[in-house]
């Protein structure tokens, strides 16, 4: 039991550690250069790490309890999602498309629709509903609002979404080598499984720590240096599209998922 334990909580510190991986990075990077609020920061790592956790825990249980096997060519194209997919966040940070739906799907920064904003009555917040449209239709009641629903509100949908599927995404690259390396030192599959839950838990730990340090300084540029802050996001998108076409190329190519022969080594 106490072997066991000890297993789980170096699964915890590797799941830290795993947040550190030069994709997971960057990617997450290309998200919060568009933050100017830590906390916001942080948020998105926390959903970075529930996606890349639920991706984990599904096509790793599978491996463990149902020995599923993946074919070479479907394991390459999993990791080749994660190098397409930095090369789409890093072309929609360039080309201002992130800004755009940024705004457009915020609600605190829609213009033109009816939105919301919150104050106190009596010592609880309410939301009060209105629109700087003329022609906007307002036949919303005020009503009660808590920090958190506050919180959402001024995040946006869009915001929550992104990180979540990108999370998503990374984990199904890694799935099957956390997978193997947990078969190769637990043999029963419920510690196996508890093993990825615990593994999961630290990633979001330590991805939700990596988004705060990284939104720190795009929270203090983008108050107060406008065009250092837009060149930051600039550098972010570039070094995701970049990298992107590495793990691209040598997936593809080094790999051969766009051979015959392709050949896999789950890492």
């Amino acid at each position: 039991m106490f072997d066991l334990l000890t297993i789980l909580g170096v699964g915890f510190v590797l799941g830290i550690k795993h947040a550190t991986d030069p994709d997971h990075v960057i990617a997450v990077t290309t998200i919060v250069s568009r933050q100017q609020s830590i906390r916001h920061a942080g948020l998105i790592g926390i959903l970075w790490g529930l996606g890349h956790t639920i991706t984990i825990v599904l096509v790793g249980t599978g491996i463990i309890v149902f020995n599923l096997a993946i074919p070479a060519r479907i394991g390459l194209a999993m990791e080749l999602a994660v190098g397409i997919m930095l090369i789409v966040l890093g072309v929609l940070n360039l080309t201002g498309v992130t800004r755009w739906i940024t705004e457009r799907f915020t609600p605190e920064h829609a213009a033109g629709v009816v939105h919301a904003h919150v104050h106190q009555h009596g010592g609880e917040a309410h939301v009060h509903t209105h629109s700087h449209d003329a022609d906007a239709h307002l036949g919303f009641e005020e009503s009660p609002q808590g920090p958190w629903q506050q919180f959402l509100q001024r995040l946006g949908l869009y915001q929550l979404v992104r990180p979540l599927a990108v999370g998503i995404v990374h984990g199904l690259a890694g799935s099957a080598a956390v997978a193997l390396l947990v078969l190769t030192t637990i043999h029963d599959p419920r510690w196996a499984v508890a093993y990825l839950l615990v593994f999961g838990l630290g990633t979001i730990a330590g991805m939700m720590v990596i988004t705060m340090l990284m939104g720190v300084p795009f929270a203090y540029t983008g108050q107060r240096f406008a065009n250092f802050n837009r060149g930051l996001g600039i550098a972010s998108g570039v070094i995701s599209i970049a990298f992107g076409l590495f793990i691209t190329f040598q997936i593809g190519f080094v790999d051969g998922l766009f051979t015959s022969h392709p050949t896999w080594t789950p890492h």
